[in-house]
């Protein structure tokens, strides 16, 4: 970073780092002692769609990787999301499956266009939520909806979770980043 980059107040960009995502196993064990929230043994990754051969080719790589447990979805606002579906008990798997579909985006060149990979969670009153990572920024926040329905958030449950899990996750810090993910797959 240099001097300019300084009086500017232009920052250098967090690296990604996909080994944060190893951390969710023992997060979900917190979670689930301290809060009740179980996994859902659902999880999915977010990227910018692009069109092309190479996109297709990954996509089929990921389907052959997972053995066909994957799912690739468009939401509404043109984002694909690839949905991996495990035993509730097998974070870890789910984990390493999020990990090798990132990692394989992100060594095909499609690094750029990764957002964000969640891990769903439920507990007793049937109340969700998601452990989000950012891809980019290389942290994680929790998102929690409202029970009610519509695109409400349950704001106390996700500062809650945040101070939970402060110790086993890197959880990000500036709060207009914690974007909601309504409709996710996943959640």
């Amino acid at each position: 970073m240099g001097f300019l980059d300084v009086i500017l107040g232009r920052s250098k960009p967090v690296r990604p780092d996909l080994d944060q995502l190893f951390a969710l196993p023992s997060a979900a064990v917190a979670l689930q002692a301290a809060a009740g929230f179980v996994p859902t043994g659902r999880g999915s990754v977010c990227f910018a769609s692009v069109e092309g051969g190479a996109f297709a080719r990954i996509q089929e790589e990921a389907r052959s990787l997972l053995d066909g447990s994957v799912e690739f979805t468009q939401d509404a606002y043109g984002y694909t999301w690839l949905l991996v579906r495990h035993p509730p008990e097998d974070v870890a798997g789910l984990v390493n499956d999020l990990y090798a579909v990132n990692t394989s985006l992100e060594e095909a060149g499609f690094g750029p266009q990764l957002l964000c990979s969640l891990v769903g969670f439920r507990e007793e009153q049937q109340r969700s939520l998601a452990l989000v990572y950012l891809y980019k920024r290389g942290t994680f926040y929790p998102f929690a909806p409202q029970r009610e329905g519509g695109e409400k958030r349950d704001n106390p449950l996700e500062l809650q979770v945040r101070a939970m899990l402060g110790d086993d996750l890197t959880i990000e810090k500036d709060l207009t980043r914690w974007f909601p993910v309504w409709g996710a797959p996943g959640l």
